[in-house]
C-alpha cells in the first residue's frame, strides 16, 4: 500500500495541525453524479451495486475524480448487517429499503446469528481492500457502520418510519428484549468495522442516524451505551497509524458531552448544532466535522460560498474541523453547485491554519 499523499483529514480528526481544513462529503457516491446513475443501471439495482467490489470501488471514486476532497468513503448500505443476518433486504422504487422478515419478540433476537463479517459480509470487505488499492494513497478511506439503535428501528419497523412506533412500543414495553437486540447488533458492528479497518478502511464512522428521535434518557441508555461498546472494542492503530473513530447522531447536539465521554475522536453534527458552541463545549476533546444544512447546496453558487465562509469563522482558527455537510448530500443538487462549495472551503480555509 502506497503512503498517504494526503492525510489532513486523518490529522484533523486527531486535533493535529493541517495546511486548510479538510473536507469530505456524507453520500459524496451518489444519485446527485450522473456517473453514479450510470453504473447503478449497470449494475441492475442498488444492493448489486453494492455487491459487485469494482463496481462499487468505481462509485466511491467518482467524486473524487471531480472534486478536490480529502477523503474517500467505501460505497455500502448501513443495511449490510441485517440483511447478513437473514432479514431479507429489498428496496422498493421510490420508497427506500424493506425486510421481509422483520424483528417483534425475543424469539426472534434469539434467533438471530451470529456473524463472521470476514464470511457473511465478504463483498463488502473485498470492497474496501479493492477501493483502498485504487486510491493508491491519495487520500484515506472511510469505513462506516450503522449504529445498533439505527439498524435496531429498521430490523423492527420492516423498513424506514416516521414515527418509530413498533420500535418504541419494544422499548418501553419489553426493554430487556431491545437490549438482547442492542447486544447482539453493537457485537456485530464492532466485529464488521474492525474487518473493515483490516481490510484497508483508516478511519471509521457510526451512523446513528435516529438516535435523535429518542427522549434524553432512552438515548444514553439504548443509543449511546452500545455506541460506547462498540469504541471500546475497535482497532485504533493499524499499519502503523492511528485510526479515528466518529460518531454521528442526527440530532444529537444535545448530547454532545456524553458523546465526548466515550472516547471517540471526533463527533459529526448536523445543522441544527452551532459549531462555535459545539467547540466551546467539547472541542478539547474531539473533533468535530459538519454541519452545513445540504439544502444549502439547492442556492446558488455565491450563496454557498457565503455559508461556507461563515461555518468557517464560526469554528475559528486552528485544527479539529473536517469540514462536511450535516447529512447526506440529497440527489437533486447540481454537481457544479457541490463543487463551489468543495472549492470554497479549499480556498476560504487556509486562512484558519496561519
Amino acid at each position: 500500500m502506497a503512503d498517504l499523499q494526503n492525510d489532513r483529514f486523518l490529522r484533523a480528526l486527531l486535533r493535529q495541525p493541517v495546511d486548510r481544513t479538510p473536507i469530505w462529503m456524507m453520500r459524496q457516491a451518489g444519485r446527485y453524479l450522473p456517473e453514479y446513475r450510470a453504473t447503478r443501471a449497470q449494475a441492475g439495482d442498488f444492493m448489486s451495486l453494492c455487491k459487485n467490489h469494482e463496481l462499487a470501488c468505481e462509485v466511491t471514486l467518482q467524486p473524487l475524480r471531480r472534486y478536490p476532497l480529502d477523503a474517500a468513503i467505501l460505497f455500502s448500505d448501513i443495511l449490510t448487517i441485517p440483511d447478513a443476518m437473514g432479514l431479507g433486504l429489498y428496496f422498493e422504487t421510490g420508497e427506500g429499503p424493506k425486510f421481509k422478515h422483520v424483528i417483534r419478540d425475543r424469539a426472534t433476537v434469539d434467533a438471530l446469528p451470529k456473524l463472521d463479517a470476514t464470511v457473511d459480509l465478504d463483498y463488502v470487505m473485498r470492497a474496501v481492500s479493492t477501493i483502498r488499492g485504487a486510491l493508491n494513497g491519495q487520500v484515506p478511506l472511510i469505513g462506516f457502520s450503522g449504529s445498533p439503535w439505527t439498524l435496531a428501528t429498521y430490523m423492527i419497523e420492516g423498513g424506514s418510519s416516521k414515527d418509530y412506533q413498533n420500535a418504541k412500543a419494544m422499548l418501553y414495553n419489553e426493554p430487556e428484549t431491545l437490549h438482547a437486540l442492542l447486544a447482539k447488533l453493537a457485537d456485530a458492528v464492532t466485529d464488521y468495522l474492525n474487518a473493515q479497518i483490516r481490510a484497508g478502511a483508516q478511519a471509521v464512522q457510526i451512523f446513528d442516524s435516529w438516535g435523535g428521535a429518542l427522549a434524553h434518557n432512552a438515548y444514553l441508555e439504548f443509543s449511546l451505551a452500545y455506541m460506547q461498546r462498540i469504541v471500546d472494542g475497535l482497532i485504533r492503530e493499524h499499519d502503523g497509524r492511528k485510526v479515528p473513530v466518529i460518531l454521528f447522531t442526527k440530532g444529537g447536539g444535545q448530547w454532545l458531552e456524553a458523546m465526548a465521554e466515550t472516547g471517540a475522536d471526533a463527533l459529526g453534527l448536523d445543522w441544527t448544532t452551532d459549531i462555535s458552541q459545539a467547540r466551546a463545549r467539547v472541542g478539547s476533546q474531539v473533533a468535530l466535522q459538519g454541519n452545513m444544512d445540504p439544502a444549502v447546496l439547492y442556492a446558488e453558487p455565491a450563496k454557498i460560498r457565503a455559508e461556507v465562509a461563515r461555518i468557517l469563522a464560526s469554528y475559528g482558527s486552528g485544527t479539529g474541523h473536517v469540514f462536511n455537510l450535516g447529512h447526506g448530500i440529497t440527489p437533486g443538487v447540481n454537481p457544479e453547485h457541490a463543487k463551489a462549495f468543495i472549492e470554497a472551503v479549499v480556498e476560504l480555509s487556509p486562512a484558519y491554519h496561519r
